[in-house]
């Protein structure tokens, strides 16, 4: 039996529709999972039927997410958060953590597994954080634009055995003070926290690149999803 995965539905609320790209789906299938959406819920009862079915969690990027989580307000006018979004995953994330099912979080994954075990964030890094590193690349998004060094000693490291490794790159938030409940696995070199993971659960890792867009032709990003799958199995 293949492990089946819970993926966070993308939202267009201009259109009032959910969506997903195929690269999230491709690269679970790849690896040897089953992907599924998940509904946009905060029906407590029907998360949990979702959680107890599936056997990993996939939070995908998208919306920024709400400062309010981190107990901050919006500081800037480019903050397009889902209210809808937050409170599901919100729920979700407890739960699965809860039944200690594995976890992936990507861009806004990372960002929202910090914010909600009590980190916080750059709300907008050209804002808060200048730097020289394109963390908002344009088209294609498959072609990596900078480096992240990795952490020795790391799952992360185990897993890639590189210290150094080029990514793609779409964001204008990331982690600012960390989780107490996570650990830092890569850093972009201008200080941007990459990759983190919680040594107190089975399989919970968080990339702020984009292996959906990169997994077709990345070794690297296939790894990735390869080990989200086997832990998940």
């Amino acid at each position: 039996m293949k492990p089946v995965i819970g993926v966070m539905p993308l939202v267009d609320n201009e259109k009032k529709s959910l969506w997903m790209l195929p690269g999230y789906f491709d690269g679970i299938i790849e690896a040897g999972g089953i992907p599924v959406m998940l509904p946009l819920t905060s029906d407590k009862s029907m998360i949990q039927q979702c959680v107890d079915m599936c056997d990993g969690f996939l939070f995908t990027g998208g919306h920024d997410v709400s400062p309010s989580i981190y107990g901050e307000e919006p500081l800037f006018d480019n903050i397009d958060s889902d209210s809808n979004r937050d409170n599901m995953e919100t729920i979700v994330l407890k739960l699965a953590m809860e039944q200690d099912k594995a976890i992936l979080g990507i861009c806004r994954g990372i960002q929202f597994i910090n914010a909600s075990l009590g980190g916080s964030l750059y709300q907008d890094i050209p804002s808060q954080c200048p730097s020289e590193i394109d963390h908002h690349q344009t088209p294609p998004y498959n072609v990596p634009v900078h480096d992240v060094i990795i952490t020795p000693n790391t799952p992360l490291f185990d897993l890639l055995k590189q210290n150094k490794i080029s990514v793609n790159s779409y964001h204008h938030q990331a982690v600012k003070n960390i989780s107490d409940r996570l650990i830092i696995m890569a850093k972009a070199t201008d200080g941007i926290v990459e990759a983190v993971y919680c040594p107190d659960r089975r399989f919970l890792w968080a990339v702020q690149w984009h292996p959906e867009f990169s997994h077709e032709k990345d070794e690297n990003s296939k790894r990735i999803f390869r080990s989200f799958i086997e832990a998940a199995n």
